[in-house]
């Protein structure tokens, strides 16, 4: 198992890599001073598959823990389900030292953190994320949130678990799509913070694919410790953390236009990424080369890199409603080099529209 300590003073954690980590999470939460009253979120696809494994786990560490389940999809993040873990959570009597546990994906970690971070101003708070988006992303760093009618991700706050335990073995219940959306992530990585990387996954592309176990627990760590480096120098976003947004400007506007239906995180993130990497190109802040590459690290991995079905117009106007807008304009992450990336909110609306028009089929 390898551990990866993220530093943040009184809120720093550590994030556990490995298989059939069971044990080690009964051994972790045996440790701790929690209150014997747990909570377990998990949602329908999970649970079905790993969530009595994980609830025996929890229960053999001495604690008594009820099961929440709440619907798959991204329609469960909303304030009305999180009402109703409120709800399980009283019922089930649980106090201020009592633990609330996320089972799942992305959805189920901003929700049930969200639970955690406001049920009594606070409790203590466990990530064990399943799919590979989830594990080097979502589930690192403290972002916690539910969904708006008008917008996603606005009811939100930062708020850092007590532990993530990154068992690699729920990633081969995954399908291959969910796969291709979390390494779309993991390229983010190595364009922003780590040019070898970036390397690494170009040499191991068939290794990621055939979800080598070696290969993937060097992938999903190397992806923590640079998130993990990044929070813990930035845990609010005030500067440096928002490299990590590289590329997601545009795949909000993107999921924004399709619905949060059409296309996965992951896969618009790798969608907007190229568009990124256009724009920087048009800026002359990288050459045609370093698109080029990226474009076909982005093919080889077999994600998504252009968007059907929405308007230029349209999307350039979805840009503005994204929460890295501040009074009206844009902080653009763009490419330097591959593995470098500055801050800039001056791009052009001709450059932005320009590199839309290349990602829009």
């Amino acid at each position: 198992m390898k551990t990866i300590r993220v530093e943040l003073g009184a809120n720093s954690y550590d994030i556990f890599i490995g298989n059939h980590l069971d044990d080690q999470i009964g051994q972790f939460l045996s440790t701790q001073k929690f209150s014997k009253k747990a909570l377990l979120v998990t949602d329908t696809n999970v649970g079905a598959i790993v969530g009595d494994r994980i609830e025996k786990a929890i229960g053999n560490a001495g604690f008594d823990v009820k099961v929440v389940t709440v619907d798959a999809g991204e329609i469960s993040k909303s304030l009305a389900v999180a009402e109703n873990i409120f709800t399980a959570a009283i019922e089930h009597k649980l106090d201020r030292k009592s633990m609330i546990i996320a089972l799942g994906g992305g959805v189920v970690g901003d929700l049930t953190g969200f639970v955690a971070a406001t049920f009594m101003r606070g409790v203590p708070f466990i990530q064990i994320p399943t799919s590979l988006l989830a594990q080097v992303d979502s589930s690192v760093g403290g972002k916690v949130a539910v969904n708006h009618a008008l917008g996603k991700n606005l009811i939100g706050a930062f708020y850092q678990p007590r532990a993530v335990f990154i068992d690699l073995d729920f990633l081969s219940t995954l399908p291959t799509r969910e796969i291709a959306s979390g390494l779309g992530e993991i390229v983010k990585y190595g364009v922003i913070a780590d040019a070898d990387f970036f390397c690494t996954l170009e040499s191991h592309v068939d290794q990621i694919l055939a979800l080598d176990n070696l290969t993937l627990e060097k992938i999903i760590a190397r992806s923590c410790e640079i998130k993990a480096d990044v929070v813990s120098k930035d845990e609010k976003e005030g500067g440096l953390r928002r490299i990590l947004n590289f590329g997601h400007t545009i795949a909000h506007a993107v999921e924004e236009e399709t619905h949060y239906k059409k296309y996965r995180h992951g896969e618009a993130v790798a969608i907007g990424m190229i568009g990124a990497a256009h724009i920087s190109r048009e800026l002359e802040r990288i050459s045609d080369a370093d698109v080029e590459r990226l474009q076909r690290l982005i093919d080889r991995l077999k994600m998504i890199s252009r968007v059907e079905g929405i308007d230029v117009e349209q999307t350039y106007n979805a840009l503005f409603r994204d929460k890295k807008t501040v009074d009206g304009k844009i902080n653009w992450v763009v490419m330097d080099s591959i593995g470098c990336v500055s801050i800039v909110n001056d791009v052009p609306e001709s450059v932005v529209k320009s590199a839309l028009k290349k990602i829009i089929a």
